[in-house]
């Protein structure tokens, strides 16, 4: 696609990719760095690329597969609580429903951006 919606949502996604996988590479996210519970978020990149594929980077398709990684995300959050992750000294549910509610809302911004770009393509 050459829309520049579509590239917009393409680079939305892949930088909160990075970011995400900087984060969880420098500090983790749910714990401390190296903690087995950051590995939940292979969940949510699992959903996003194997859904681009389905999806064969079409704008429509894609749009549903970053719908999927923002509800994997959400996922990975509640999960985390019903472990207990909270309790960890250096943990609260607010730093977790935060830090996980802003890469579920830069993944929906990806998914709405797919959607538009996929109403530009018609």
């Amino acid at each position: 696609m050459t829309s520049r919606t579509y590239k917009s949502a393409v680079g939305l996604a892949l930088a909160t990719a990075f970011i995400l996988v900087w984060i969880i590479g420098a500090v983790g996210v749910l714990g401390a760095d190296g903690d087995p519970a950051d590995l939940m978020y292979l969940g949510v990149f699992a959903v996003g690329i194997v859904g681009a594929i389905i999806a064969r980077f079409q704008p429509h398709g894609m749009a549903r597969a970053m719908f999927a990684t923002a509800v994997a995300q959400i996922l990975v959050a509640l999960i985390a609580l019903f472990l207990g992750q909270q309790q960890l000294p250096y943990m609260s549910v607010f730093e977790i429903l935060c830090l996980n509610g802003f890469f579920a809302a830069l993944f929906f911004g990806s998914a709405r951006l797919f959607r538009k770009a996929a109403r530009e393509a018609r």
